[in-house]
């Protein structure tokens, strides 16, 4: 990882620092912002690199009534000027230590057939590529 870059979980007092970056798809809403802090179910994890927020990792618990809860990665993004420098490794790296460490026995995420870095960067954590899976949507949810 850069030495330059440090991972931040996010929390209620450094919560600001991520409004009005570009490193998500949208502008940070900050009564979502609120919303997300405040759910115990949620976790983010982001970089900086000298104040500028470059990179993110965020996902939600999976309650089961029947097992252990689960843990979903939604996202992961770094701006494509600091792409190869380790800091997508780190923020996955962070994430996995957290969720385990809340009990999550099962840790999941997707992406596309044809993202060669991010599938690259998951076999890399020794994540297990399944195959055959169809995902479904409601709403636009998978390309909004």
């Amino acid at each position: 990882m850069s030495d330059a870059a440090t991972i931040h979980r996010l929390g209620p007092r450094n919560a600001h620092q991520l409004l009005g970056w570009t490193v998500f798809d949208h502008a940070v809403d900050a009564e979502e912002l609120e919303r997300f802090v405040a759910d115990p179910g949620c976790e983010l994890v982001f970089a900086t690199v000298e104040g500028v927020v470059v990179g993110f990792c965020f996902g939600s618990v999976l309650r089961h009534p029947d097992k252990p809860p689960a843990f979903f990665i939604n996202e992961v993004g770094v701006l494509e000027k600091w792409h190869r420098r380790g800091i997508a490794t780190a923020l996955c790296r962070e994430m996995l230590r957290l969720v385990r460490a809340r009990g999550c026995k099962g840790i999941w995420l997707a992406t596309e057939a044809g993202n060669a870095a991010a599938r690259a960067l998951y076999r890399g954590l020794r994540a297990r590529e399944t195959e055959g899976i169809v995902v479904y949507d409601w709403d636009g949810a998978m390309y909004d």
